[in-house]
């Protein structure tokens, strides 16, 4: 929690975040500068670091934001609820796109952090994003029904196996330099079909 950050008016809060989202999206923690960011927002440097203290702490305030933007919207559209886990998958997939094209920056912020590998930043980074994810991940598993999957299938490697195979491709796409989202959309309905036709019981038996 940052006070004097929360204490500024909304649309104030959310100018120094896209701007952050849009530096930080565009090239590496080393080489993205505090001063960018705050012409971006426009305020003075001084200003920026009365609110954050460094650039690291900016880094990873927003990469706490992608996270938690992301958890508040996905349970806002109800699939944490679902009970079946493809369903479930499927659902924080459209989540995930739609967020994706209405925050561009945060999208690529998001997946240009994740691979960050400045020793300043990468071990928290990969920290938080484990904080977010471990309580949705084991919950989903812990519902989900074994009898629903072929014999043999190891529930936690098929979830590891799946955020690998996710994970690598946006990787690719990161390599790009230029997401297609529309294109992405796509792929992950064909990552989803492909998994369900792969893990369930009832696709052996079709």
């Amino acid at each position: 929690m940052n006070p004097k950050y929360y204490s500024l008016p909304e649309e104030k809060q959310r100018r120094i975040l896209n701007a952050g989202f849009h530096v930080f999206a565009k090239d590496s923690y080393k080489k993205s500068s505090m001063q960018e960011i705050a012409d971006k927002a426009g305020i003075s440097k001084s200003l920026l670091f009365h609110y954050f203290k460094n650039k690291k702490e900016l880094y990873l305030f927003l990469f706490d934001s992608c996270c938690a933007i992301t958890v508040k919207k996905m349970e806002e559209g109800g699939t944490y609820e679902q009970k079946d886990l493809f369903a479930s998958i499927d659902e924080g997939t459209k989540v995930k796109m739609a967020l994706m094209k209405e925050y561009p920056d945060m999208a690529v912020f998001a997946i240009r952090a994740f691979y960050e590998d400045d020793p300043e930043v990468s071990g928290d980074v990969k920290q938080s994003m484990e904080r977010y994810l471990s309580i949705h991940a084991r919950r989903k598993l812990e519902e989900a029904d074994p009898e629903e999957f072929k014999d043999g299938i190891d529930l936690k490697m098929m979830y590891k196996e799946m955020y690998w195979a996710s994970h690598g491709y946006l990787f690719e796409l990161l390599q790009q330099g230029k997401i297609d989202f529309e294109k992405m959309e796509e792929d992950y309905k064909k990552l989803l079909a492909f998994w369900k036709s792969v893990y369930l019981r009832k696709d052996e038996d079709e």
